[in-house]
């Protein structure tokens, strides 16, 4: 089995604000894997401040898997030296690799490989909402609405609690037929997060994050639909679970890889959580992956995929575009982009 991994660097349409500073580009590896057979499986690992480990970190962990496996180490065995608490980008790359490689030699496209045995066309995904006054609010609903999404995800916690209680009103009287999210990145204290719910929490399917990562038992003692997605970089995910959340937010990219998310997806599912699969604005490898990874939970709920438009180029041509408030499944074999490599010589 030979390794190889080549840098990235993708710059953005326009810079992303985020609590920990302006994201400007995403930078990562690819990593490929070819079989002595001629099996070839390509992974993306795309580190992410705050949810991963850094690019340097990132880098000597795939630098490392690499050196093992040229000198005959079985990659599932460095699969498994890969701790995803502390490497979990560079544990995506390679187990996707593998996933891809081995989904590619069965002759099925990935998010059967990793065990949905139903055919799936598509995914749902929601429309991101951001920061805005009330009027732009309900514009920019409305047009992701026009656009076929049925499920809308509006940002929060940037403007006083009443305002946006009162975009979350308006839109959900101009849109009464559409599943709305709310999402806080954590802004909000206990007393905030309990009167947002309070006033709105009945016209909304879930509030992301209400509360900082780690402040479990104020999550816990919520009243009202609470979905988790930053507390999954910082706790233990069964922890997570005892705060008994409507929805868990799961990143690929910060969790390690396909198959570790459809595992955590399945544990979420038997304590009644529904899992939602989002993508960290990663290039078009894992992004796609992630396309795989939503279609083999069945029944999946909108997830956060649409987000290739974010950057101003990516990593090659994008096979499982949104339409109609659906992301496509490819259906080729394994996931499919094998080709980006040959792009990035």
């Amino acid at each position: 089995m030979n390794a190889e991994l080549r840098p990235f660097s993708l710059p953005l349409a326009d810079p992303l604000e985020t609590a920990r500073g302006t994201i400007e580009r995403r930078e990562g590896f690819l990593f490929r894997l070819e079989a002595e057979d001629g099996a070839v499986g390509v992974g993306e690992a795309t580190p992410l401040a705050g949810w991963t480990e850094t690019g340097d970190e990132c880098r000597q962990a795939l630098e490392d898997a690499a050196d093992a496996i040229d000198a005959g180490e079985d990659p599932e065995s460095a699969l498994s030296d890969h701790n995803s608490k502390y490497t979990p980008s560079a544990r995506h790359a390679l187990d996707l690799a593998l996933a891809d490689l081995h989904a590619s030699r069965a002759g099925n496209p990935l998010y059967r490989w990793l065990g949905r045995s139903a055919r799936v066309e598509s995914v749902p995904v929601n429309a991101t909402v951001g920061d805005s006054g009330v009027e732009e609010t309900v514009s920019g609903a409305s047009s992701a609405v026009d656009a076929g999404f049925e499920c809308l995800k509006i940002k929060v916690g940037a403007r006083s609690l009443s305002a946006d209680i009162e975009r979350i009103k308006e839109v959900a009287d101009a849109l009464p037929a559409v599943e709305l999210r709310a999402d806080a990145n954590g802004a909000w204290s206990r007393q905030q997060a309990q009167q947002f719910l309070d006033a709105v929490g009945d016209r909304l399917a879930y509030v992301e994050q209400p509360l900082p990562a780690t402040d479990l038992g104020g999550l816990a003692a919520l009243s009202g639909p609470v979905a988790l997605d930053e507390t999954l970089a910082e706790v233990d995910f069964e922890d997570a679970l005892d705060t008994a959340p409507e929805a868990v937010v799961l990143k690929p990219m910060a969790l390690g890889g396909p198959q570790r998310t459809v595992e955590v997806a399945e544990r979420a599912r038997e304590e009644g959580v529904s899992p939602i699969v989002t993508t960290t604005i990663d290039g078009a490898v894992a992004r796609t992956a992630a396309v795989h990874i939503s279609a083999a939970i069945p029944d999946v709920s909108a997830c956060g995929l649409a987000t290739a438009k974010m950057l101003e180029t990516d990593l090659g041509p994008d096979l499982a575009p949104v339409a109609d408030g659906r992301a496509m499944v490819p259906q080729g074999e394994g996931n499919g982009t094998a080709d980006t490599w040959r792009y990035h010589d």
